[in-house]
């Protein structure tokens, strides 16, 4: 898959959605690694399909989304 301007993310995330993790700092998959899955989706226009999406290509690196903390 082609990488998106600014992030090392796919394309298939939408652009968007891209933009939008850009704009609040995480350009790579190791900044994916240090927040929840569920804090990316409290993000404005980052939703279901491109979480699920990096959280695959988290997986295929060895890598995971944080650790959800909340009780």
């Amino acid at each position: 898959m082609s990488e998106q301007p600014g992030s090392e993310f796919p394309r298939a995330i939408g652009k968007v959605a891209n933009r939008e993790l850009v704009a609040n700092g995480y350009t790579t998959y190791d900044s994916l690694t240090k927040v929840p899955a569920k804090a990316l989706l409290q993000i404005h226009g980052v939703g279901p399909k491109a979480v699920r999406i990096l959280g695959e290509e988290l997986a295929a690196q060895g890598k995971a989304y944080a650790a959800d903390t909340a009780c």
